[in-house]
């Protein structure tokens, strides 16, 4: 679902550091968590605002479930993030949340194929490559329905109203997600952490009839920038329960 990251520097390259010239190969290793999640510093992809990585505790919280309020600039988007079915992500999520990364963030990408329909959130750059520069395991569903438009069996359905993390493939979760206003069919291959409310279906239902931007190359896009500008106004843990 996200555009691979673009490294800050490229393999092999060299820099001088103090008086002697290094490689990337010397310079130290990323910092990781030591907990369960095992967050993981992404040096060639910095974060797109600073951000310490997420406390990792040994006992990740992984019952209950928290509500998040988030009003943007089209109406209500609020979330439940639900901690039994992705205890790490929540834990970042809430965690990028009180630390304001994702305030006055713009949702950068919308898609109305007829098995993919998602608005996709969560980077500061709303570029598609900004993240929290760290990265984190997949802790994927295992109980999505088989989609019905794939005989072959691989992808599984993403419903309407599901809360989902993109990635730029296995083990890079980093703050990225996406809200699904359509049932999608894709592979079981992003993590399910939470669920989108009424009032935020409604929300996404309207940007979702605004459209898509065109471009020079395609005037009916269905895949691209909304139309109508999403940007969220402020990301805060309502209450836990």
């Amino acid at each position: 679902m996200r555009k691979t990251l673009v490294t800050a520097l490229a393999a092999g390259a060299l820099f001088v550091a103090g008086n002697g010239v290094a490689t990337a190969a010397d310079a130290p290793p990323p910092k990781t968590t030591h907990g369960p999640c095992q967050y993981t510093e992404t040096p060639d992809e910095p974060p797109a605002r600073p951000v310490p990585l997420p406390p990792d505790p040994r006992h990740t919280p992984s019952r209950g479930k928290v509500d998040v309020a988030i009003p943007t600039s089209q109406g209500a988007l609020p979330l439940r993030l639900d901690r039994a079915k992705a205890p790490c992500t929540v834990q970042s999520f809430l965690h990028l949340a009180r630390h304001r990364f994702y305030d006055h963030t713009v949702c950068h990408r919308l898609t109305s194929y007829p098995t993919l329909q998602v608005l996709q959130c969560g980077d500061p750059t709303a570029t598609g490559e900004g993240g929290p520069g760290y990265k984190y395991k997949d802790e994927l569903p295992v109980d999505l329905p088989p989609s019905p438009t794939d005989p072959t069996g691989a992808r599984r359905v993403y419903a309407r109203g599901l809360l989902a993390m993109a990635n730029a493939g296995p083990d890079t979760n980093g703050s990225q997600f996406f809200v699904v206003y359509g049932d999608s069919a894709l592979r079981p291959n992003y993590t399910v952490f939470g669920t989108v409310g009424a009032a935020g279906l409604r929300t996404l239902d309207k940007v979702a009839a605004g459209g898509i931007q065109p471009t020079a190359d395609d005037p009916a896009p269905v895949d691209g920038t909304p139309v109508l500008r999403t940007e969220l106004l402020r990301v805060r843990p309502d209450c836990w329960f």
